[in-house]
């Protein structure tokens, strides 16, 4: 049998076809990598699926044969497919706001408190259940999340994972099945959202076409289809006892759980009980993530990301600070001009150069993954004695560092790769190579360089910095 296998990792600003050999080990080789980014049209803003299916397959070309194929990808955003299966319309990107004040009118239509009882799912304004209350259904027979599509396209067969599933806000949190009465009520059809797969169920064969154009065939599997699913099941941890951020466009912050936590409190502090591999809970809340960083850099065209972090070290403690989490901060554009909004709106001297905006950016996330995991500490009860940086953002040491001077706490920074290797290791596992989550993560631990950042420095300015935003 062969040790090799594909993963499809479509992230919010980029995507990758990743080939993983477990011959020898776990090791991973970068088969293909694309960007990935919003396209405006009018005043709408969509995904270009079509142009990452292209990407996609070629991705698979450059991998060759392999044992079988799994697909993760960002959560939420979905395309609608007609009776014959043919896409309506390209996906429309979570960042667009047609899904203004939604939210609050299904709180007062459905109950903030019913909701959150049967989703356990924080309130984003683009959550899958306000896109399609914002959307025209008319002709649509199903439902498919992104990574449930490209499977859907390379096999012909129609499903949803459920680790994916659970971010819609239309998943029973307690069943793991979809809450059909919410769904009624909602005036939603019933017979668009399809059966649901478990991570590591077959999804089928590639289609003769898909097999003919890539070279080679083999069985795609569910995976865990959310991105950060994945990137917590290859989480490093030797015991119970930590946190998580997988850090990417966004920080998702929290702990893992055996089961939700659905007090008014946990509600309060809009925190997400979302579906982990093998009947695990993902307690997180959304911290908005890199994607300030990125949209700043792209306000500079030149500008040299390695330099300006070197810079940024060198700029004074807490000048500014942000709350990352703020509404403005979500729709692309000028993210320097609406930071130095937000300073001034706060009373703060806004930053002077784009090495100050840096370190204002950093800090200001490190602030925003310490309340985070504070929080999932205190509404779930568990003790955390590491926090656990995983994804693109565990290679920026400067976040690393601030992270864990902001927590107190230790930061294990590593893999970058997170999702790939959680995609990978569940299709390992569904062909008797790895047992449970424990060998996967000691595999992971073993594969990957990781760096400890001990906490450091002054504990009151931390405090400070906090006070004046949050």
């Amino acid at each position: 049998m062969s040790r090799r296998f594909a993963a499809v990792d479509l992230g919010a600003s980029s995507g990758r076809v990743m080939l993983a050999d477990l011959s020898d080990g776990l090791s991973l080789t970068e088969a293909h990598r694309f960007p990935n980014g919003p396209v405006r049209v009018a005043d709408r803003l969509y995904w270009d699926v079509l142009g990452l299916y292209r990407e996609i397959l070629t991705g698979l070309r450059a991998a060759g044969p392999v044992s079988s194929i799994g697909v993760d990808s960002w959560a939420v955003d979905y395309a609608l497919l007609d009776e014959s299966g043919a896409m309506l319309g390209n996906p429309v990107h979570y960042r667009d706001d047609r899904t203004r004040g939604v939210a609050e009118q299904v709180a007062d239509a459905v109950g903030a408190e019913t909701l959150y009882d049967v989703s356990g799912l924080q309130v984003l304004p683009f959550n899958t259940i306000y896109q399609l209350l914002a959307d025209r259904l008319d002709g649509a027979a199903t439902m498919l999340l992104i990574p449930d599509l490209i499977g859907y396209w390379l096999t012909g067969e129609v499903g949803a994972e459920v680790t994916n599933a659970s971010t819609t806000g239309l998943l029973d949190v307690r069943t793991r099945s979809w809450a059909l009465p919410l769904i009624k009520q909602l005036g939603l059809p019933s017979g668009i959202f399809p059966e649901l797969r478990q991570p590591g169920d077959a999804v089928g064969g590639l289609r003769r076409d898909v097999a003919g154009e890539i070279g080679w065939s083999a069985p795609v599997r569910a995976v865990g289809s959310h991105d950060t699913a994945s990137a917590v099941a290859a989480v490093p941890a030797t015991g119970p006892a930590f946190a998580y951020v997988s850090c990417g466009t966004w920080s998702l912050a929290g702990v893992e759980l055996p089961e939700p936590v659905l007090t008014p409190q946990s509600r309060a502090a809009n925190f997400t009980n979302e579906a982990g591999i093998d009947g695990t809970v993902r307690y997180l809340r959304n911290v908005m993530g890199l994607w300030l960083l990125q949209e700043c850099l792209r306000a500079w065209p030149g500008s040299d990301l390695g330099e300006l972090l070197a810079a940024a070290a060198g700029e004074p403690a807490f000048a500014a600070v942000v709350n990352p989490d703020e509404p403005v901060f979500m729709p692309p554009g000028d993210m320097p001009a609406r930071i130095a909004a937000e300073c001034r709106r706060t009373g703060q001297r806004p930053p002077s150069s784009p090495a100050a905006f840096v370190r204002c950016v950093l800090e200001s996330l490190a602030l925003g993954h310490r309340l985070a995991v504070r929080q999932a500490m205190e509404l779930s009860g568990r003790d955390v004695e590491v926090v656990h940086l995983v994804g693109g953002g565990s290679r920026n040491e400067l976040l690393c560092q601030f992270t864990a001077d902001a927590c107190g706490l230790p930061v294990v920074a590593g893999p970058a790769e997170a999702t790939t290797f959680g995609n990978v290791l569940v299709q390992a596992r569904a062909a008797g190579l790895v047992s449970g989550l424990d060998e996967m993560r000691s595999l992971v631990a073993s594969a990957e360089p990781l760096r400890r950042y001990e906490p450091s420095g002054d504990r009151a300015a931390w405090d400070e910095a906090a006070a004046r935003v949050f």
